[in-house]
Parts: structure tokens; C-alpha cells; sequence
């Protein structure tokens, strides 16, 4: 079986030049970088008008297991059936970050035969999106300690700062610091930490912002600490954001590429998905809905993260509405959910307990399935289930989520081989979402804007987790009355908290009831547009395991990149 990376050395790719004419770009909308990607000019904004007939998919998911469930692969062979069926389709998703790449979860391009391409250039670099997010992000940081170091004339309270600085490789040595040390020239000493760019705020503002005036306003309204006072201390009080959006003045162009099948595939941004929206930019979604009759993007893990941010953080921005989502899900994967199989990330997998048929503990997985399904309709979108079919997957199995499915409300449910196959292995998963597309829903908000911030996070924490309240501790309290007295209260919530769970908990597997979501304390980022409530100690920054997939990454005497996935 040939490995991923062997898969995508092998294809041949068109010129970009040639999928930009394709897909309706001019010669001047696009800036090439090297023979197959470019970067799109947002002047198409201004000549273009949103298609009004556009599609809008969303490909989401169970609750992630550390066996990965497949949505990006699923994402691109969704988007390359539909091509297959005559439909003019572009793929938008978000882009890699070098730290899981090196460490353990891999590369973000997909894999097999739906594979977004140049694969080694996209999940290394690719064209330093990610790289000037940390400079901006860095700048900001070190014009802060500098101004401390210059006498602190706007009194920041060194206990109170709200920014880290940004690096994007997993370096566990990095996440509590000490800076300043020295002496009196190399500034004042202070806690400090590193997160890794994608988690950083500068991220969700660049997969927010709908424009170069735009980016320069939130990055202005940045909170980067706080005075003495309580009072907020923006990026424009410390008149950095000018200077952090010339920084950012190419990355805000969405990247433009392809699939191994050349379907064009618009990779931009990559905020995390536990502590930001977890979706790629507004403006590779903006883009693409005015060049195609589908678009098919990605939310980061469950239905229950990327998705609710999607809809009540992302498309309240963008005016963008879901015509269907598609909620990937694999046997193996509910299998665990189901108590089948223990799995704990870096840990290594009992293949024999992988493969064997266990029909009820698929069942009982299956419980988190339908809360997934039970989530998206909460939205008023048609959910289809597509099973990520794996070779040791048994008919059984697969005909006991069928029917699980189809009782918990899904519109379809489709098995699908997309990473043998490419868009021939999802067209039935590509006509039923064609089918479902076409119907009118009832797509909505979770809560209006207007709503409390506690009535807000109640409704999320209720209807999409399925608590039976919430508990505010005393630091969450005295913020929530802060931010309402700011103005703030009128932002969307985007709650952090872990992926591993529908729950707050990790630990609660499968579809988890009688718990209460505890919020120990509430940040906002006011640049981004959004207040997140902590759920739990939050890891922005990762570390790497004992065997780094860094380790096996190599280059041979040709030059060719190899041991990546």
C-alpha cells in the first residue's frame, strides 16, 4: 500500500495558472507562488457578486477519537464526487500548522486519493500565512515589554497581560517562561508564555477579518493587557496594529491550490478549534461562493466545537447560511465510544481489538453519533452521515450505524471510500448532499447576540452538550459582570473546552448525561469578535511525544521530501 506522500509524488498537477482561469480568476487576480499555488487578490470581492444559488456544505464530525475520523479526506472526496457529477465545486479549508505535523496527529492535506496538493509545501511553510501571524502576533508582545521597560506611562499591570508570544512547532519548554531577565536593559522580568501561532488571537482575527480594513480594526481592538485600573489595553493603545497589519497585508490573500483530481481547494487561516471557531477564513468561504455552485469546507473536531462556532461565530460574519453538513463518522472510531477499544493519544493501538467485530459496542457508540445529528439539526440543516469505511469494517457494524443513524434524524446515511478511490468512492455521498442541498431548511443562530452572557452560554452548554446547567465560579462571575459593563456582552460565545468530550470532561465518552459544566473563568477576544468561557485548563501550547514524527522526516539524494504521513 503506498503511503501518502508516495500518492501525492505521484499525481500530476496542473498548473495553477490553469485551475484559477478554470475556477472564473483573471491573470492579475492571482500572485504565483513558484508553479502550483498562488495567492487570490481580494479586488474580486469588488468585481464579483456572491453566487445566489450557492451551496454551502459543512463537513463536521463525532467527537474525535486519536485514531482520526477521516473529515479532511472526506471534505476533499466529497468535493472532488461532486466535481465528478458536473457541479462546479471549490474545496475551502483551513491551513496546517508545522507542530502537529512534526509531533503526532500528522498533516492536514488529506490523504490517499483525496489529497489536496503540493502536499509536502502545504504541510511545511507553504506560503508563511502561519509564519507572519506569529511576527504580528510577536511584534505586539515585544512592543508591550518594551513599553514597560520605557517607564509604563499607560500603567499595565505586568500580573494582567493577555498576549504570548508565538511559535509554530510543539515545545513544551516553552509554555511557562520568565522574560526580562538580565537586568535593567533587557527589560522588565515578568511571567510569560509561548502558544503556537494557530492558537494565538492574531489567527482567529485573520480568519474573521472580511477585508484589509477590517483586519486593521480588529487587530487595533486587541486586548493585550490590562492597566492597574482593570482597564483594557489595545494593540492600538500601544500603537502596534498598523504595523501588525503590514505584517499580515499578504497573509489576509486566501491561498489557492488543488486536489489530485484539480479541484480548486482554497487553504487560508487556521485558528484553533477548542479556544477560537476552528473553521478556515471568512474570506476564502466569500471567494469561493462567488465562483462556484458548491462549496464544501471543514469545521474543526465534533459538531458540538467547529460547527456551533461555524454557524453562531463564522457565518454570523460572513452572512453565509448551511445548506447541509455532513457528520463523518468510522466504526472503529464509534467503536471506542462504545467502550470497545481504550485509546489514549500516543499510546499504542491494540489492532487485534481494532479489528474484531463488536457489533454492540458500535451500538453503543452510537450514542454520540446521534447527539452529533441531534446538534446540527438544532440549526436547522439536514445532517447526512458518511462512514469512513476501513478495511477490517464488517457489515454488521456498518448496517447497526445505518440504523442508529437513520433513528437519531439523519437525512442519509452513506458509506463512502474516498481515500482508495477519490471522488469516484463518494458520489453516492455526493448525491445525497446534492439532494439535501436543494431543500429548503430552516438554518438559524443558537441565540440571538442580544442575549445575556450567562443565558448565552447556558444555551450552548444545554442544547448542543446536553449539561444539566452551569456553575460559575467567582472569577467567571466577576468577568461576566466586567464584559457586560464594557459592552462586550453583546458578542458571540466560543467555549473552550476539550474536544475529547461533548462534555467538558474528557473522560465522558460517548454521549455523556447528569454533569454540569463548570466555567472557571472567561477571556475575551474583543479583536477576533468573541468571548471564550473556559471549561478547563486549555493547552495552546502542545509538547511532542517520545517518537516525534519529526524523526522519520527526511530529504533524499534527489532532493525529494520523504517520511511525511
Amino acid at each position: 500500500m503506498k503511503s501518502d506522500l508516495e500518492i501525492a509524488q505521484e499525481a500530476t498537477l496542473k498548473p495553477i495558472v490553469e485551475i484559477a482561469e478554470e475556477m472564473g480568476l483573471k491573470e492579475d487576480e492571482i500572485e504565483l507562488y513558484g508553479k502550483y499555488k498562488a495567492k487570490i487578490s481580494l479586488d474580486v470581492l469588488s468585481r464579483k457578486e456572491l453566487n445566489p444559488n450557492v451551496k454551502y456544505i459543512d463537513v463536521t464530525a463525532i467527537t474525535p477519537t486519536p485514531l482520526g475520523e477521516g473529515k479532511t479526506v472526506t471534505t476533499i472526496g466529497l468535493g472532488q464526487a461532486l466535481a465528478k457529477l458536473g457541479k462546479k465545486t471549490i474545496i475551502t479549508l483551513r491551513q496546517p500548522s508545522m507542530g502537529p505535523v512534526f509531533g503526532i496527529k500528522g498533516g492536514a492535506a488529506g490523504g490517499g486519493y483525496s489529497q489536496v496538493l503540493p502536499m509536502e509545501d502545504i504541510n511545511l511553510h507553504f506560503t508563511g500565512d502561519i509564519h507572519a501571524v506569529g511576527a504580528a502576533n510577536n511584534l505586539l508582545v515585544a512592543m508591550l515589554d518594551n513599553h514597560l521597560q520605557k517607564g509604563n506611562a499607560l500603567k499595565i499591570d505586568i500580573h494582567n497581560i493577555q498576549v504570548n508570544r508565538g511559535v509554530d512547532i510543539n515545545d513544551r519548554a516553552l509554555r511557562q517562561i520568565i522574560v526580562g531577565l538580565g537586568g535593567k536593559l533587557n527589560g522588565v522580568p515578568r511571567e510569560a508564555s509561548f502558544d503556537i501561532t494557530v492558537a494565538s488571537e492574531v489567527m482567529a482575527i485573520l480568519a474573521l477579518a472580511k477585508n484589509l480594513k477590517d483586519l486593521r480594526e480588529r487587530l487595533g481592538r486587541m486586548v493585550a493587557a490590562y492597566n492597574l485600573d482593570g482597564e483594557p489595553v489595545t494593540a492600538e493603545d500601544l500603537k502596534a496594529a498598523g504595523a501588525m497589519t503590514v505584517l499580515l497585508k499578504d497573509a489576509i490573500k486566501p491561498n489557492l491550490v488543488q486536489t489530485i483530481e484539480h479541484v480548486p481547494t482554497i487553504m487560508h487561516a487556521g485558528p484553533f478549534a477548542n479556544i477560537a471557531h476552528g473553521n478556515n477564513s471568512v474570506l476564502a468561504d466569500l471567494i469561493a461562493a462567488r465562483f462556484a455552485d458548491y462549496v464544501v469546507t471543514e469545521s474543526g473536531f465534533g459538531a458540538d466545537m467547529g460547527f456551533e462556532k461555524m454557524v453562531d461565530i463564522k457565518c454570523r460574519v460572513s452572512g453565509l447560511k448551511v445548506d447541509a453538513a455532513v457528520i463523518v463518522a468510522s466504526v472503529r472510531a464509534l467503536k471506542m465510544h462504545g467502550g470497545g477499544i481504550v485509546l489514549k493519544p500516543g499510546r499504542k493501538v491494540d489492532k487485534d481489538a481494532l479489528a474484531r467485530e463488536n457489533v454492540d459496542a458500535v451500538a453503543k457508540g452510537c450514542e454520540n453519533l446521534a447527539k452529533h445529528i441531534e446538534n446540527v439539526k438544532l440549526f436547522g440543516v439536514p445532517p447526512i452521515v458518511a462512514i469512513n469505511r476501513f478495511t477490517t469494517d464488517t457489515e454488521r457494524e456498518i448496517e447497526v450505524i445505518k440504523e442508529k443513524a437513520m433513528e437519531a434524524g439523519a437525512y442519509a446515511v452513506v458509506v463512502h471510500e474516498v481515500w482508495a478511490k477519490g471522488g469516484e468512492g463518494g458520489l453516492e455521498l455526493a448525491e445525497k448532499v446534492v439532494e439535501a442541498a436543494q431543500k429548503k431548511n430552516d438554518f438559524r443562530y443558537l441565540y440571538p447576540l442580544d442575549m445575556p452572557i450567562k443565558d448565552k452560554i447556558e444555551t450552548i452548554a444545554t442544547k448542543i452538550y446536553g449539561a444539566d446547567g452551569v456553575d460559575y465560579s467567582p472569577v467567571a462571575e466577576k468577568k461576566i459582570k466586567f464584559f457586560t459593563e464594557k459592552g462586550f456582552d453583546k458578542l458571540p460565545i466560543c467555549m473552550a473546552k476539550t474536544h475529547l468530550s461533548i462534555s467538558h470532561d474528557p473522560e465522558l465518552k460517548g454521549r455523556p448525561r447528569g454533569f454540569r459544566v463548570p466555567i472557571r473563568d472567561i477571556k475575551a477576544s474583543v479583536g477576533a469578535g468573541f468571548l471564550y468561557p473556559l471549561l478547563g485548563t486549555m493547552m495552546t501550547m502542545p509538547g511532542l511525544p517520545s517518537h516525534p514524527a519529526a524523526m522519520d522526516i527526511d530529504i533524499d539524494e534527489n532532493g525529494r521530501v520523504v517520511g511525511l504521513f
